[in-house]
């Protein structure tokens, strides 16, 4: 009994120790990042249907079923960061930025038979890319001797390049869409950050998820036969959705 008290007592004088030995976290920093992000995308296109269109109402239907695409992508990331701490205590409350090295790139394809044309099918293929991320981001976490638990959220900025393009074998159907454009979503996570005996630099591992939400556009540029002709009733809605998840290290310099 007497040897179980002592070391609960060893435990808690341990535990005061490293306490009181917090390690001074005020300041501004800057340094560098590198990682992998695991990218996680849903396309769809599908149309609608018009008596006066190209599309029979089957085919419109077998377009929904089958116009949803699953896209992903895993990717080196590294980048710059900088930001600035305060602490009052054991309690550390900063921000952050960081732009770093985001290429994201995959591509679906599938081949569907019309129901109501044998022999006839048509094509869809949708794809995604991204080259760079950018994130500002509060943080507020709890130092504990030489270590830093933290908890971050905030914005996060990609820019997105999707592509689809439909066709088929029935009458050289075609129509294609595209958007390429800043995405603003958000990211949050949370990591640790350590610093050693020399008190100007710190190491860190941190996990990030980012969310950007949909992208959605409309196209009317339906054309079939030869010469084509147009087909503007059968007006296309593409639209994708897009997350990851990134793991990182990183160092950084305190002054």
């Amino acid at each position: 009994m007497l040897r179980k008290c002592l070391f609960g007592m060893s435990l808690i004088l341990i535990f005061v120790a490293a306490a009181s030995a917090q390690t001074e976290w005020n300041g501004f920093y800057a340094g560098g990042n590198f990682g992998g992000a695991l990218g996680r995308s849903t396309a769809n296109t599908s149309s609608v249907f018009n008596s006066a269109g190209y599309f029979a109402a089957s085919s419109v239907a077998t377009l929904e079923n089958n116009g949803r695409q699953k896209l992903s992508a895993d990717a080196f990331t590294g980048g710059l960061e900088a930001g600035a701490n305060g602490q009052s205590g054991g309690t550390v409350f900063g921000a952050e930025v960081d732009y770093e090295s985001f290429r994201l790139n995959d591509n679906a394809s599938s081949t569907v038979d019309y129901p109501c044309c044998a022999g006839s099918s048509f094509t869809l293929d949708q794809s995604f890319k991204t080259t760079w991320l950018l994130t500002a981001r509060p943080r507020v976490g709890v130092a504990m001797g030489p270590s830093l638990l933290y908890a971050t959220v905030g914005l996060a900025v990609t820019k997105v390049d999707y592509q689809a393009q439909f066709t088929d074998t029935f009458a050289g159907a075609s129509e294609g869409a595209s958007m390429n454009k800043a995405k603003y979503g958000w990211v949050g996570g949370f990591g640790i950050a350590f610093k050693g005996s020399d008190k100007h630099f710190s190491i860190k591992g941190e996990y990030l998820y980012t969310d950007f939400g949909r992208l959605t556009m409309t196209a009317s540029n339906l054309t079939a036969f030869t010469p084509p002709i147009s087909y503007p009733e059968n007006e296309f809605t593409h639209s994708m959705a897009l997350h990851a998840h990134v793991i990182r290290a990183g160092v950084d310099y305190h002054w």
